[in-house]
């Protein structure tokens, strides 16, 4: 296992940069699909929707199962290699990742922090207040909301410590498994992207989903290479924010079609 984990230290930064290139492609292909549904539903005199009902239960099926496999593969005996990739990766990040670049990698994962995203969830619902979207503005509250209590309780649940660091550039305490960078900016982030496409031109939708991908993809992997999560931490925290996501997205998307039909 060593040879594979030493070359993803060593080209850590790298493979930061080609998976946030994969995120925004992902996300483009998911906006050119979600427009094509758009015009199709305008052709037919149809309502849009952005995320249909079996989307979301596949999409939400698919994380609980990811997230469901990891948490068995830290807990059981013949899992022990997820763990011991988890710990040897962040041995040989703490060995090989620069103290200089370290601060640049602290900053962007300082835009996931709790008051970052909290300050910045007050924006958004007083905006949506002033536009005197009331429901949006609920649907908004309930999603954030939910992370902290849901992200809290799998932490308490699971209990893992966190890895061993000493650089001094982010101080962490509590536990590790799953990440509440990662889930936090997957539902905040995410959620961002479904109000803007919701209150914004059609002109800026594509804008606005390849943003709100790259800023959940570099926080949440921002999070191993500064050795404060593991690598099935950010990818359990990427899951299970992914299901409150989706969850919240197609419980707006429900409201909004009921409203419109009355």
């Amino acid at each position: 296992m060593n040879d594979p984990v030493e070359w993803i230290a060593t080209h850590a930064l790298s493979l930061w940069a080609a998976l946030l290139v994969l995120a925004c492609v992902a996300g483009d292909v998911a906006w050119q699909w979600n427009r094509r549904q758009r015009e199709t539903a305008l052709r037919l005199g149809q309502a849009h929707t952005v995320i249909r009902g079996r989307t979301a239960a596949v999409l939400m099926m698919a994380a609980l199962l990811l997230f469901a496999a990891i948490a068995l593969a830290l807990g059981a005996e013949a899992g022990y290699w997820l763990s011991g990739f988890d710990a040897a990766l962040a041995d040989s990040l703490r060995a090989r990742i620069q103290p200089s670049t370290l601060g640049i990698v602290a900053f962007v994962s300082h835009l996931g922090d709790l008051g970052a995203v909290a300050a910045a969830s007050a924006a958004v619902l007083a905006l949506l207040l002033l536009r005197r979207q009331l429901q949006l503005a609920t649907c908004w509250t309930i999603a954030m909301a939910g992370i902290v209590p849901l992200n809290s309780g799998l932490k308490a649940l699971f209990q893992r410590p966190r890895p061993l660091h000493d650089h001094g550039f982010i101080v962490e305490h509590g536990w590790s498994f799953p990440s509440g960078h990662a889930f936090g900016a997957m539902v905040f982030y995410g959620m961002l992207a479904y109000v803007l496409l919701r209150v914004s031109p059609h002109r800026w939708h594509r804008l606005a989903v390849a943003v709100a991908v790259a800023m959940v993809t570099v926080i949440g992997l921002s999070r191993i290479v500064l050795q404060v999560h593991y690598f099935s931490d950010v990818m359990a925290g990427y899951a299970s924010g992914l299901v409150w996501l989706v969850l919240c997205i197609a419980g707006a998307e429900g409201w909004r079609h009921r409203t419109a039909s009355r």
